[in-house]
């Protein structure tokens, strides 16, 4: 018995050490997807700001709303609120796993729904340096993946991944570099690389918080920090009095509802 336990234990490693550095970012895509999948949906305040190459600053003041779909991405809509400017504006997203995301932008000053266009996904999101692509959610099957090597990030969130994250579809990415907390299963700090090839932002994940749905721990970043190292501008998206676990309509979420 002891020698058959033997084997099987070194058969287990020897599959683990021979599974290629693609075979293993898609593992570890898979834990991350199931690790964060079973939320319902989430209702937060959300402020964003911008910060310009000399330090000067902009806020804005957001309400957001996600709903969890399954078989296919998620919806969310982000209603702005401050300043006077952009209040009333609205972003809708709807998220697909095979297929190029749904988004429309409604203008208030106008009365006018404006769909995002897959040609412009790469734009400026309400010209901060997060693009509509960034804010819709980010399926698996839109990527392959390559394990690039395991980190410590150090004793506070412990082991972690590198893993290079390639898109399928139309992006204004070529590639993007993972950094995964083990501890989290979600990203900690995502390196961006333009359609040159060459490194056109980083953001940094932070203030990481446990909320429980449904008996289930799911980790979630309540600020990012997105550095355009090309511009020297900088955006940070921070989430207020969120609440994980919330069950909204679908009719919430369909393009008709943006006027109202």
């Amino acid at each position: 018995m002891k020698f058959i336990l033997s084997t099987l234990i070194t058969l287990t490693l020897l599959n683990l050490n021979a599974a290629t550095p693609e075979q293993k970012g898609v593992e570890i895509a898979k834990k991350m997807e199931a690790a964060n999948n079973g939320f319902k949906g989430e209702e937060s305040q959300m402020e964003m700001v911008l910060i310009d190459a000399y330090g000067a600053q902009t806020k804005r003041v957001m309400k957001g709303l996600v709903r969890e779909v399954e078989e296919d991405g998620d919806m969310s809509i982000s209603i702005f609120q401050n300043p006077k400017d952009v209040k009333g504006t609205k972003m809708l997203t709807h998220s697909h796993k095979g297929d190029n995301d749904d988004q429309w932008l409604y203008l208030p000053t106008v009365r006018r729904v404006k769909r995002i266009s897959s040609s412009n996904k790469s734009s400026s999101f309400m010209g901060s340096e997060f693009s509509y692509e960034d804010l819709g959610s980010q399926e698996i099957e839109k990527y392959n993946f390559k394990w690039m090597k395991d980190v410590d990030l150090g004793p506070k969130i412990g082991k972690g991944w590198v893993i290079e994250r390639i898109p399928k579809t139309n992006s204004g990415y070529t590639r993007m570099v993972m950094t995964v907390a083990q501890k989290y299963m979600n990203p900690v700090k995502v390196e961006y690389y333009d359609r040159k090839k060459e490194l056109l932002k980083v953001a940094e994940f932070s203030n990481f918080k446990d909320y429980k749905v449904g008996g289930k721990d799911m980790w979630r970043s309540n600020k990012i920090n997105m550095n355009n190292v090309q511009t020297k501008k900088r955006s940070i998206f921070e989430w207020k009095e969120r609440k994980v676990g919330v069950i909204h309509k679908s009719k919430t979420f369909l393009k008709s509802s943006l006027k109202k």
